[in-house]
């Protein structure tokens, strides 16, 4: 079924039509989700949570972008959205534990496990996904989507609302980054 056919019946509140929406862009809202949060159950939450949206939002999709497009634009929102909650949450943690109200540390996310990285590779993945998640969040969101998620740089700009222009240059400054915070780590491990 083509993109448009869907959006109708979708719109229209057919449900085989939403199952197939799921069948088929599950596994890319996760591991969009994934490779921005970095924890598989914040991602899987985060799944949920827009093809909750999107069955609830849909008719308010205008067809001026593809469906997936629209797709990687909600789930990087409420991947950014989890994101910030967490940071206030252990921003609050830490001031209580100041005033000694808690003494519990702030979360830390668990080790790192991305659906596409070998189990032999998994330490090197684990400490790159750590220096993606160090990355000024419009850097991150553009790797991630372009070079995680394989978007070509005119789909990441489509989804982010910027230029092509913008993009190659938030891909260029990510690797630079990306690059001295590795160097820096293989220093120091060496």
């Amino acid at each position: 079924m083509d993109e448009r056919t869907l959006v109708d019946l979708l719109k229209q509140g057919d449900e085989s039509a939403f199952r197939e929406m799921v069948e088929t862009w599950q596994d890319m809202v996760y591991n969009t989700a994934l490779g921005i949060v970095q924890v598989p159950s914040d991602a899987e939450d985060i799944a949920q949570e827009v093809f909750v949206q999107v069955y609830q939002s849909v008719s308010s999709f205008k067809g001026d972008s593809k469906f997936s497009t629209w797709l990687y634009r909600i789930t990087v929102t409420k991947s950014l959205d989890l994101e910030r909650r967490k940071k206030r949450k252990k921003r609050f943690a830490f001031v209580k534990s100041l005033f000694g109200d808690d003494n519990q540390a702030a979360i830390h996310p668990p080790d790192f496990q991305h659906p596409g990285v070998q189990l032999d590779k998994k330490e090197d993945a684990a400490m790159l996904f750590k220096a993606i998640k160090e990355l000024p969040e419009n850097q991150r969101i553009a790797f991630t989507l372009h070079k995680v998620e394989g978007l070509s740089y005119q789909e990441v700009s489509d989804v982010m609302n910027a230029t092509v222009s913008s993009v190659e240059s938030l891909m260029h400054r990510a690797k630079v980054n990306l690059r001295k915070s590795l160097e820096q780590h293989y220093r120091q491990t060496r």
